[in-house]
């Protein structure tokens, strides 16, 4: 729903947008990405844990799941990977129950509130925790 859920808090921006901006980066920095969405809270966690031996690291928004689910925290702790949150709007500035994360107690980073820049700098994060800069 990137470009027209709240557009005021997530930007005008669509996914495909999203995915274009972050393939672009992350080529330019000598990265390959697997760019996926869902909103199935079984197949965020079974790709996760495909992406412990398949990926060297892993940038997530858990959209509302960041917040609940115990499940996604499991799968990210498995994969014994470099994780970083991100998340387009300042889940601070939000609603109190926004302000906890189950994603952060497995992240090395965490960006938030920064729009779709917020992508582009984890790229550029990775890049530089996987020595790929």
């Amino acid at each position: 729903m990137l470009g027209v859920r709240e557009p005021a808090i997530y930007g005008a921006q669509t996914l495909d947008d999203l995915e274009a901006m972050c393939q672009e980066r992350a080529e330019s920095l000598g990265l390959v990405i697997d760019f996926r969405q869902s909103n199935s809270e079984g197949e965020l966690v079974g790709w996760i844990q495909q992406a412990r031996t398949d990926n060297d690291g892993i940038i997530i928004n858990a959209g509302a799941y960041t917040h609940t689910s115990i499940a996604i925290l499991d799968a990210l702790t498995l994969a014994e990977l470099p994780v970083i949150e991100v998340h387009l709007s300042n889940i601070f500035r939000r609603e109190s129950f926004r302000h906890h994360s189950y994603v952060s107690m497995a992240a090395k980073g965490v960006i938030c509130g920064l729009g779709v820049n917020g992508y582009l700098l984890a790229l550029d994060a990775m890049a530089s925790i996987l020595d790929r800069v």
